[in-house]
């Protein structure tokens, strides 16, 4: 049986959900079975309407909830979509129908207490070893650092949206 392997993609520079789609689409080109599942988004990107309408390999589903995070306290809306999340992702894992799960966004959960730590472990600890499992989003917190395999981080050194450019279609969404 082959290993998989604990990666997370954090940081605040831009990359982080590309990283990991980039890695699906290898996973796909090597007949791996693929799943990504996105927390707090709702709002289908074109990246994901194009794989869900092309790639019939990779199976995607949004956790997500309307309107940014970012700003505002959490509303119980907010918590029971994140929960819900967990709550797929881990019966994902523990299926072993998947060679790669992607949770994209799931850092940031913690960051704004919509899944406790405990909550976040659990979905490591749902990992069956022959599984990759790839977590993305900003404040990756050191429990899960210490234990992933691979952490990559995405550092901003400067970006146009400091210039007032906003998010065009095809590049960041």
């Amino acid at each position: 049986m082959k290993k998989g392997y604990f990666q997370i993609y954090t940081g605040d520079g831009k990359g982080k959900t590309t990283a990991a789609l980039g890695l699906a689409l290898r996973g796909v080109g090597a007949g791996m079975r693929i799943y990504i599942g996105q927390f707090v988004k709702s709002m289908e990107y074109h990246e994901i309407s194009v794989i869900k309408e092309r790639i019939p390999e990779i199976t995607v589903e949004l956790y997500g909830i309307d309107g940014c995070i970012a700003g505002r306290e959490p509303s119980q809306r907010d918590i029971l979509s994140a929960k819900n999340g967990l709550k797929r992702a881990v019966e994902v894992l523990r299926s072993k129908e998947y060679d790669l799960v992607i949770l994209d966004e799931v850092t940031i959960c913690g960051f704004f207490k919509l899944l406790s730590k405990e909550e976040i472990l659990s979905i490591v600890e749902s990992r069956p070893q022959c599984s990759e499992l790839i977590m993305t989003g900003r404040y990756a917190p050191d429990y899960l650092i210490e234990k992933a395999d691979l952490v990559s981080e995405m550092k901003e050194i400067k970006h146009y949206y400091a210039k007032g450019v906003d998010a065009r279609d095809g590049i960041e969404r």
